[in-house]
C-alpha cells in the first residue's frame, strides 16, 4: 500500500535558449528524452521526464527556450507554450548560465509566476572559479525576483543535482504517483524517434540549416522484433534540401546511422531506419500546418 505521505507534482524547467534546460532534465531523470544541442531553440515540444523515488515522483516539463529574436508563427507558438506551462505546474526551475544575466533572461523573469514557488538554478558553475563572483551574481539575480530557493549546478557533469531535488521535493503536493516507477517519459516511441533525428540534424548541420526544419514519421511498422521506421525531414527550400543531403548523400547517411544506433539503444530492439528530405515551403509561418504537427 502506498504511503499517503507520498508527494508527486509537475516541475517546469524554463529559461532563455541554450542555458542547459534539456541537459538538466536528462540528467535529473537519468536518460536522454529531450534533445540537446549547442544551437539555441532546439526543444519544440513540452517534454515530460519522470524521476521516481521511494517517497516522491517528479514530473519535469522541459520547455522551449523563450525568445523574441526569430519572429514567425513557429516561435510565437513556442513562446506561448512556455507561458501555458508556467500556469499549470507546482514548481518552476528558472535556469541561468553562471555569471550571465542578459536581457533575454529578464524577459523570462517577467513571465515567472508570483503564485508558484520558483527556484533559481545557476548552471555551468564548473566554469566559475571565484566563489565570491558567484555569490555576487546570485545576489544580482535575487534582486530581480523573489525566488523560493537557489541551487548551483553543473547539469553537464551531474554536479549538485541531488541537492536540487532536495529543494524541489517540499514544493510537490501530497499525491499518489501518476506514472509507474519504471517510466521515464510520457512521450511515445514515435515522438522520441523524431527527437533523436532532430538532435542529429542540429548537431551535424550546425549553422548551415536554419530553423525552418521539422521531422515527421511517414511509416512505423513492427516486423517481429524489429521496427521499420521511415522519417521525412521537412525543409523550407530546395537549397536546404541539398545542404541536408550533403555531397554524395554522406551527411544524411551519417545522421541516419547515428539516429538508428540511438533508437536501438533506447527501444532495446533492432531498427531499420530510412531518413529523407522533403521541401514544404513556408511551413514555419503556416499556423494550420503547425497544428497538424502538434506544435500549436
Amino acid at each position: 500500500m502506498m504511503d499517503m505521505n507520498y508527494h508527486c507534482g509537475f516541475v517546469a524547467i524554463v529559461g532563455r535558449p541554450n542555458v542547459g534546460k534539456s541537459t538538466l532534465m536528462n540528467h535529473l531523470i537519468g536518460q536522454k528524452v529531450s534533445i540537446t544541442s549547442k544551437k539555441a531553440q532546439t526543444t519544440r515540444h513540452r517534454v515530460n521526464g519522470i524521476h521516481t523515488e521511494e517517497a516522491a515522483q517528479f514530473i519535469f516539463v522541459d520547455t522551449p527556450g523563450f525568445q523574441t529574436f526569430h519572429r514567425n508563427a513557429l516561435n510565437d507558438v513556442l513562446n506561448q507554450s512556455v507561458k501555458d506551462t508556467l500556469s499549470d505546474v507546482d514548481c518552476v526551475l528558472f535556469v541561468l548560465e553562471a555569471k550571465r544575466l542578459t536581457g533575454a533572461d529578464r524577459e523570462v523573469i517577467a513571465l515567472l509566476p508570483k503564485h508558484r514557488p520558483v527556484i533559481l538554478v545557476v548552471n555551468k558553475v564548473d566554469k566559475v572559479k571565484d566563489k565570491q563572483e558567484l555569490a555576487d551574481f546570485i545576489e544580482e539575480c535575487r534582486a530581480e525576483f523573489e525566488f523560493a530557493d537557489v541551487e548551483v549546478v553543473s547539469a553537464k557533469h551531474g554536479h549538485r543535482l541531488a541537492d536540487l531535488l532536495d529543494k524541489v521535493r517540499p514544493h510537490l503536493p501530497e499525491s499518489l504517483p501518476l506514472y509507474p516507477d519504471d517510466m521515464i517519459t510520457d512521450k511515445s516511441e514515435r515522438f522520441l524517434a523524431t527527437e533523436i533525428v532532430r538532435e542529429k540534424l542540429f548537431r551535424y548541420l550546425g549553422e548551415e540549416l536554419p530553423y525552418a526544419m521539422t521531422v515527421e514519421v511517414e511509416l512505423w511498422e513492427t516486423e517481429g522484433e524489429m521496427y521499420r521506421i521511415h522519417i521525412a525531414v521537412l525543409v523550407d527550400r530546395d537549397s536546404q534540401k541539398g545542404i541536408l543531403i550533403g555531397k554524395g548523400g554522406e551527411k544524411l547517411k551519417k545522421i541516419s546511422t547515428e539516429a538508428r544506433l540511438d533508437m536501438e539503444q533506447m527501444f532495446e530492439r533492432k531498427v531499420f531506419l530510412k531518413v529523407w528530405a522533403k521541401v514544404k515551403s513556408g511551413w514555419a509561418d503556416d499556423v494550420r500546418f503547425l497544428k497538424e504537427f502538434g506544435l500549436s
